[in-house]
């Protein structure tokens, strides 16, 4: 499950984990993810790749961008030792918040996997894609 780009979009419950706890703990284990495709994409990410932090449930919007820094390890909260982690760390936060609305009104987000895997906590995206959510943050 190659992703070339090394672009991607995780979800965190902001209740449970927000991108504000990212940036005070300064970087944390992704963990958690028991869903086969997405541990799959766990795996394919590489140090460096970047991400954009969705906070799912409540906001449903993109907020912070943080990038890859440890490839996939076993997940310390699986005890059956079957799923993986990444770990990551903060880039910073958008300058202003990208709402799933907006994502889904913008024609060239049509295709985004995160709305044809919507369950998915982790999903790839494009360039092109990541291109056009910055441009919705006021990031160029």
């Amino acid at each position: 499950m190659e992703n070339q780009s090394g672009l991607w979009l995780m979800k965190s419950e902001p209740e449970k984990y927000s991108f504000a706890d990212l940036q005070r703990d300064g970087r944390t284990a992704w963990d958690g993810v028991r869903n086969n495709q997405a541990a799959l994409y766990l795996k394919a990410m590489k140090v460096g790749d970047q991400a954009l932090f969705y906070h799912s449930q409540k906001d449903l919007a993109a907020v912070g961008l943080m990038r890859v820094s440890k490839e996939a390890f076993i997940d310390p909260s699986d005890a059956a030792g079957r799923f993986v982690a990444v770990e990551v760390e903060p880039v910073r936060l958008l300058k202003r918040p990208v709402t799933l609305a907006q994502m889904k009104a913008e024609p060239a987000l049509a295709e985004m996997k995160m709305f044809r895997q919507f369950r998915l906590s982790v999903v790839p995206v494009t360039p092109e894609e990541w291109a056009v959510i910055l441009g919705l943050a006021g990031e160029g």
